[in-house]
């Protein structure tokens, strides 16, 4: 078995583990954790789990092209005995974090490019503010039921939407090419120098809108969206799509994580040790960036965003 193969076999192990864990678990009506004492789970278990879960999180994101939000969320709130507000709270740090820590290394390498991240960022970031206050004002059900129908459509959306790796763009349109939204870059694996530009440009300002409502409402990373409409629809290639998605998650979770900030929904015990593990596993995963094999990659992302979503459903339907 590879590593990335391994990688996935731990996670899910670690998914059975918790779920077992919190089987005596639950809520008190004002959002804290109730855990049952015949259980005997120390509370610091908790913090320990999630500092392993989301090491793993923060390598398997970078690879797979996703914010650690986008994986984060279901996962999290779906497993572990936290309330929603405070797992989407921790979930925009997260995937901040993660983009913090994966940004300097994807810019150094000339794949990130600030040119086509801070048009889309601008409008993702507004958005998202709207998007949080929305979520907010939800009761947690319907956002918890809402949150794995969207996280299942991240699913099928993954496996039918096909990705170029250097789409064909004859010509730069008017909009790219007034922002000066283009750039070279080395293909390390062939040795290529590729001159790429985009078009589709107000399209894809369009549906920005709608990724940083989103990303704002569910408290996700938007690496999910950013890719597919950064590369099939204004033609970026795939490495300067998804090392953008990655670097653009700084902009827009950032927003958004002032308002979950502001209304009391982030919590030491989940934040910290969830940044620790997205940031050291964000550093691990730009480094493997060059060598990953991507297909096996999407796969057990994919495998993961569906196990997370089908709970975080029957979560919300009270099952």
């Amino acid at each position: 078995m590879t590593k990335t193969g391994k990688m996935g076999a731990l996670v899910i192990a670690l998914l059975l583990s918790v779920t077992l864990l919190a089987g005596g678990s639950g809520f008190a009506s004002d959002g804290t954790v109730i855990v049952d004492n015949s259980s005997a789970i120390s509370w610091w278990i908790w913090p320990l789990l999630l500092l392993v879960v989301t090491f793993i999180m923060g390598v398997a994101a970078v690879l797979g092209g996703v914010g650690g939000g986008v994986l984060f969320v279901p996962i999290i709130s779906g497993f572990f005995p936290f309330h929603l507000d405070f797992v989407r709270g921790a979930g925009l740090l997260v995937a901040l974090a993660g983009a913090l820590a994966a940004g300097p290394g994807l810019l150094k390498m000339n794949l990130a490019s600030l040119r086509l991240a801070i048009p889309v960022g601008l409008i993702a970031s507004t958005f998202a503010i709207i998007g949080a206050m929305v979520g907010l004002a939800l009761p947690t059900q319907v956002v918890q039921i809402a949150l794995g129908v969207t996280i299942i459509g991240i699913c099928i959306l993954m496996l039918v939407a096909k990705k170029s790796t250097v789409p064909d763009v004859p010509k730069a349109d008017q909009i790219s090419s007034v922002l000066r939204i283009y750039g070279i870059y080395q293909e390390a694996s062939t040795g290529e120098i590729i001159d790429w530009k985009i078009h589709r440009t107000w399209q894809g300002l369009l549906l920005f809108v709608t990724i940083g409502i989103m990303a704002g409402m569910f408290g996700l990373g938007a690496g999910w969206a950013n890719v597919p409409v950064l590369n099939l629809l204004m033609g970026a290639p795939l490495k300067i799509s998804v090392a953008t998605s990655k670097f653009l998650l700084s902009i827009t979770d950032t927003s958004a994580a002032w308002v979950y900030l502001n209304q009391g929904c982030v919590i030491p015990m989940i934040v910290v040790p969830s940044l620790i593990g997205i940031m050291v596993g964000s550093f691990v995963g730009v480094r493997l960036l060059r060598v990953a094999k991507p297909g096996l990659v999407r796969w057990i992302v994919i495998g993961m965003l569906a196990f997370a979503g089908l709970k975080a459903l029957s979560k919300g339907l009270g099952f």
